[in-house]
């Protein structure tokens, strides 16, 4: 497959938490201050969004959730979307003219805080949360309000 020449304006956010509602957070490369939960694009048009999300938490910390996993049945795609405009430091990664993008939401809950294993060309460090807490450590808005969701959407 070849990487597309501009990111697809779809993408995944996937908020990984225990049952105890403790959250995963990892920090961008490229943003230090910058605290979020497992972010990605779709890598082409067609992709499932629930691929792309196990992909991308595969991707991002090592967590294997993908179809046929231990953890499959517990990717959860929540139906909910966030449409929001790039932040512009990161607008050149799309096509020219492109300002918004659609996120599709979802949860993984896995069995206890783990240790994952960061891909450091896109994050420095982790850290697991009560939930309130990590809402609160998230850089973006719509993954606070994502987070804050959990206990609607955690079983």
């Amino acid at each position: 497959m070849t990487t597309p020449l501009y990111k697809i304006p779809e993408s995944v956010l996937v908020v990984i938490h225990t049952p105890a509602l403790d959250v995963l957070l990892i920090r961008r490369a490229d943003a230090d201050e910058f605290w979020q939960s497992v972010t990605g694009s779709k890598d082409t048009a067609d992709e499932p969004v629930a691929l792309t999300a196990a992909r991308e938490v595969a991707e991002e910390t090592g967590i294997d959730c993908g179809p046929g996993t231990a953890l499959a049945s517990q990717l959860r795609d929540w139906r909910l979307q966030n449409v929001y405009d790039i932040y512009p430091r990161w607008r050149g990664r799309y096509a020219p003219g492109v300002t918004r993008n659609t996120e599709h939401l979802f949860g993984l809950c896995v069995p206890e805080r783990i240790v994952p294993v960061l891909s450091p060309r896109e994050h420095t460090a982790w850290q697991w949360l009560p939930y309130r807490d990590a809402a609160d450590a998230c850089f973006s808005p719509s993954n606070a309000e994502a987070i804050l969701l959990l206990p609607q959407f955690a079983r």
